[in-house]
């Protein structure tokens, strides 16, 4: 990653740039552990299992498939049918997710950490979605 040189490190410099990132990175941590609270509780959702470790190892599940999950990138990603996704993109909301293998899901979404006050009802809907696939 690049990162801008500036005479005022106090406020473009590189410790500045890296505590934005980990604040974000907090946040979206936050944010997500609210979320875990709310639908750990509703029958058939499964959080975190031991032993599991990489994709979707601290995901929400629900008859064991990922609804919600942070990506290695610390963004919030849900699935949600593929017009809904593209009906978010189009708003603004997020982008189409990426798991870092140049294959593009189109029934993931990787959503702005402007839109936490969304976060939980789209979990909603992406468990509801979820739920309902065989």
């Amino acid at each position: 990653m690049l990162l801008p040189r500036c005479a005022d490190a106090g406020r473009y410099g590189v410790l500045t740039i890296i505590e934005r990132m980990t604040k974000a990175a907090i946040s979206v941590e936050a944010a997500y552990a609210k979320i875990v609270r709310a639908l750990s509780s509703s029958a058939g959702v499964t959080t975190a299992t031991k032993g599991r470790r990489g994709f979707g190892s601290s995901a929400l599940r629900t008859k064991d498939k990922i609804f919600a999950m942070i990506s290695s990138k610390e963004a919030f990603v849900v699935k949600l049918p593929k017009q809904r996704v593209d009906e978010l993109v189009a708003s603004g909301a997020g982008r189409r997710f990426d798991p870092g293998r140049g294959r593009i899901m189109k029934e993931w979404i990787e959503l702005d950490s402007v839109s936490q006050d969304s976060w939980l009802k789209l979990a909603k809907e992406a468990r509801s979605f979820v739920s309902k696939q065989t």
